[in-house]
Order: C-alpha cells, then structure tokens, then sequence
C-alpha cells in the first residue's frame, strides 16, 4: 500500500485561499450583501483579477461555495443523528431531515445558493460535481440502512417508466447506490420521491410562499413527513418519530457561523 504524499507549499496555500474564498462567500451571505466575484475579491483584499487564478467565473464560485456550504452544514446533521443509536435507523432519519428543514429556515440565503441554483442540461461539469453533494449521501445512506434493516417493499424497476428506470440505472444525483443490485433499483425511485416532498415543503418555507403561521409552527414540514413515513415503513413508530421531530422543531433556529 502506497503512502499518501503530503501537500506541496504551494498546494496548502492554494488550500487556504479557497477557504478564504469560502469563508468571505458565506459573510456576504449571511450579511445580505451582494455575491459577486468582485465583493469576494474586495473582502479579501485582493483584486478580482487576482481571485480569478481561483474562480474563472461566477457559475466557479457559487459551485465552489455551494459545495462548501452543504458540506459544512451535513455536519450539523450528521452530528444530530450521531446522538441517537446506531441502529435506530428510522429516528436517526427523521433527526438529519429535521435538522435540514431548521438550518435552511435560518440560512435561507445559503440554502438558496446550495439548492435553488439551476443546472442546465448540457452542464456536465457542473452536474457531476452536484453528484457529489454531501447532503444527499448523508440522507439516502440512511434511507438506505433502514430499507436494508425494515427491507420495506420498493417498486420493481420493471414497472416504472421508461425515463425512470433509466435513472435509476444511471443515477445523477447525490445518493448512495454503490453496490445495489439491478433488481434493487427502484429504492433509487423512493430517494427521488423523498427528497422531491422535503424539497418542496422546505422551499416553499424558506422562501416564505405559505402561510407565515404555518411556517411558523411546522405543521406542513410534519405533515409531510407524516405522509411519507408509510412510504418507508414506518407507520407504526410515527408517533414516537413524531415526537422527536416536534422537539426539535421546537429548538431556536441559529444561523450557521461563516
């Protein structure tokens, strides 16, 4: 086994002006200012010109920061299912998507750049990059270990549209799928589905399309999920999960730090 080199000079320097890069990005968020590769490079210090051996464009440095950001923020969720057992798969589910729906509601800008930042068709860049997101490993690798421990039924991939099963068969988007078998698939079809209904009530309450009682109160987001546990086998524990969800929807929202 070969041993791993250590970075360069150059390379830790490199390193640490992307954090900078990061870092200055998620300031001007969180202070509502203007994200522009011009605002980065003057709360740098440092010309735009300069920030450009770094970020070519403005499409490099949200990908960048977006990337950054839903990294830094899977912590918090990763952290949430961490104070749970190891093998309650369903609450540590339940924990991770709450503590998703309560930093998208008190980082409304940082959501928007990471989650509402379209990506064209033809981008295949950008789109194999977007695979990598470390939210959606995070969440479909729990979906994945309670299937693997309830084995609730998933649709055969024989029955689903054509467009369907070949998504599933060649995903693109950010999932755990390493070593499914082929009749296995359509638990890629329930990843969809899933993250398509928490997308969708989290959205429309970050950016303030419902009633700002009901977001409020996050009777939607519970009711949503209240919809989809018997989708994954979990009629039976709502009431526990429920529970749990309520009293962490109960916690003060904070923005994350820059």
């Amino acid at each position: 086994m070969g041993t791993l080199r250590e970075p360069t000079r150059r390379e830790r320097q490199r390193e640490a002006t992307y954090d900078e890069i990061v870092r200055a990005s998620r300031q001007l968020l969180a202070e509502g200012a203007e994200l522009s590769l011009r605002a980065v490079a003057g709360r740098m210090g440092v010309t735009a010109p300069a920030l450009y051996r770094y970020v070519a464009s403005y499409q490099e440095l949200v990908d960048l920061v977006a990337f950054e950001i839903d990294k830094a923020a899977t912590e918090g969720f990763r952290a949430a299912a961490d104070a749970l057992p190891e093998d309650d798969y369903a609450g540590r589910l339940l924990v991770s998507t709450t503590a998703f729906r309560q930093w998208a509601i008190a980082n409304p800008r940082e959501f928007g750049l990471v989650f509402a930042n379209p990506v064209a068709d033809a981008d295949c860049i950008r789109r194999e990059m977007l695979t990598l997101a470390t939210s959606g490993h995070l969440l479909t690798g729990q979906m994945r270990a309670l299937w693997q421990h309830n084995h609730h039924p998933v649709p055969a991939v024989e029955d689903l549209p054509p467009s369907v099963r070949d998504a599933v068969t060649d995903p693109l988007i950010p999932a755990e799928t390493e070593g499914l078998a082929p009749d296995e698939r359509g638990l890629i079809w329930v990843y969809m589905q899933g993250w398509t209904q928490l997308y969708g009530v989290v959205a429309l309450e970050v950016f303030g399309h419902m009633d700002p009682r009901v977001i409020a109160s996050g009777e939607m987001f519970i009711d949503t999920l209240r919809n989809f546990v018997p989708r994954i086998g979990l009629a039976d524990d709502w009431p526990r999960l429920e529970a749990m969800v309520r009293a962490l929807l109960a916690q003060p929202v904070t923005a994350a730090a820059g």
